[in-house]
Parts: structure tokens; C-alpha cells; sequence
């Protein structure tokens, strides 16, 4: 890959930083907690733009690669993939000290981390499958395989970016109120979205290397991505008052995911 082209494509690599810089800076707008009803609806419209990415970006892709195997066979490396990402991130849960979003307790190993520092880490880790999904959608549509475009790339990006938003406003928001600074709140939020176009340009740059398994990064990274959603956005927005709320927001982020890839793939 050439350098030119490396820098092309970070540019949509970092507008999923500024997605997330952009609801951080909501907290520069916003007086104490952010309000349950806007709460509930954004962890729904994120989980519903990261189940249809992983789905019709990158677990369709990932069969349609291995489709001319035929049989039970074609669906082997989307299912070992989708575990392995799941398994990843229940591991990286499991040694690393975190804080759930709406959660008091901290999870993982013991740690004299803040519950600041908890919940920044908590949410760096679940933003790694989202930056691998973007560089994977990415190398995919560099070797030209399957049915993965550029313009579907570019959609995957845009979707993640867009979700980023809300993500990065549930983050800084409860930062602030537990009494942190609005800038610290919101550096600290914006910082935990720095992973995606990182974790991306580091799966581009590594595209040549890994054309052989990449229908298994494809599915790896709907897996976890589907774990993220399961583990926390679900959890989160189904617990407590406005719940429907939470599901108004689901179908309205999965539809936007799911026509931005088909119009655009």
C-alpha cells in the first residue's frame, strides 16, 4: 500500500474520532446527567448501527467469500471468526479493570484505578472492535474480494462515526457529574474513541498480509461488536424507565446502518 493511499484512507479512520469528539463536546451544552429518555434512545440507536454493520458489512462479506466452498463449509470461517471476537473481548472484560456504563461495581481484576479511569478504559476497550471493523471493511475493499466496495467501506465508517456521537456524549456526560472539569470530561471522552483509527490503520496497513484470513477478521470483528452490544448497550438500555425508547432507537439506527450500506455498497 502506498503512502498516498494509507493517508486516503485514515482521513474516514479519523472521522470516527471526530464522532466521538463531537458528542463528547455535548458537555459543554448540557447541565448535570444527561436526561434518561435521550440517554435510553442514544444506547439504542448505537446498538442497532453496530448489530446491522456487523451483520449485512461483515458477516455476510465474510460467507460470501468462502461461498464457493459450498455446504456447511462456507460458513466455517464466519463462525469461528465470530466466536474468536466475542471470546476476545469476554477475555480482555475479564483482565482488565472496568466500569460499566450505569454500573457501580467494578469489574475484572482489582485495581486502585478511579472510577473515572475505569469507565475510560471500560469504553477504549469496547471502541477497538468498531476501529477493527472500519480497517477490515477497508482491507477488503483494497484486495477486492467478495462484494466489498469502497463506497460500502466508506458507508461502514460513516455508520460507526455517526453512532460514535451519542457514545461519546454518554461517556463525558457522566464524567462530569461525577465531578470532573468539562474539559477533562471531555478530553477524557474524546480519548476513548482514539483506538478505532488506530486499531484500523493497523488492520490496513497489514491488508496484504492478511487476504487469507480475512473472511475470519471480518467475522472477529462482528463478533466483537456483538459482544459490546450484548455486554453493555442492551444491558444499559433495557433497565429502568423508557425503554421503548431504547427500542425506537435500535430499529432507527439499524435501518440507517442498513440502507447506508446498501446504497452506498
Amino acid at each position: 500500500m502506498t503512502t498516498t493511499i494509507a493517508i486516503g484512507l485514515l482521513i474516514p479512520l479519523l472521522g470516527t474520532l471526530l464522532g466521538t469528539m463531537l458528542g463528547s463536546a455535548l458537555v459543554f451544552f448540557m447541565k448535570g446527567e444527561m436526561p434518561d429518555r435521550v440517554q435510553k434512545s442514544l444506547l439504542g440507536f448505537a446498538s442497532g448501527v453496530m448489530v446491522a454493520a456487523s451483520v449485512w458489512s461483515l458477516l455476510i462479506p465474510a460467507m460470501e467469500m468462502t461461498d464457493a466452498a459450498g455446504g456447511w463449509q462456507s460458513v466455517i470461517p464466519a463462525a469461528v471468526g465470530f466466536l474468536l471476537g466475542i471470546g476476545f473481548l469476554l477475555a480482555l472484560d475479564e483482565l482488565t479493570p472496568h466500569l460499566h456504563l450505569g454500573s457501580e461495581r467494578p469489574e475484572g481484576p482489582r485495581s486502585k484505578l478511579s472510577r473515572t479511569a475505569m469507565l475510560a478504559l471500560a469504553v477504549t476497550i469496547h471502541n477497538l472492535p468498531e476501529g477493527m471493523a472500519v480497517g477490515v471493511v477497508f482491507a477488503g475493499a483494497e484486495q477486492g474480494v467478495a462484494d466489498i466496495s469502497l463506497a460500502s467501506a466508506v458507508a461502514v465508517s460513516l455508520g460507526i462515526a455517526i453512532q460514535n456521537v451519542p457514545e461519546g456524549a454518554i461517556i463525558s456526560m457522566p464524567m462530569r457529574a461525577e465531578g470532573n472539569s468539562r474539559w477533562r470530561a471531555f478530553w477524557l471522552g474524546s480519548l476513548s474513541g482514539a483506538v478505532e483509527p488506530v486499531g484500523g490503520l493497523a488492520i490496513i496497513l497489514l491488508a496484504s498480509l492478511l487476504t487469507l484470513v480475512l473472511p475470519y477478521l471480518l467475522a472477529f470483528a462482528a463478533g466483537a461488536m456483538f459482544y459490546v452490544v450484548v455486554e453493555e448497550l442492551i444491558p444499559e438500555a433495557s433497565t429502568g424507565r423508557h425503554t421503548n425508547l431504547s427500542t425506537i432507537g435500535f430499529a432507527i439506527g439499524f435501518v440507517l446502518m442498513m440502507v447506508l450500506d446498501v446504497v452506498m455498497g
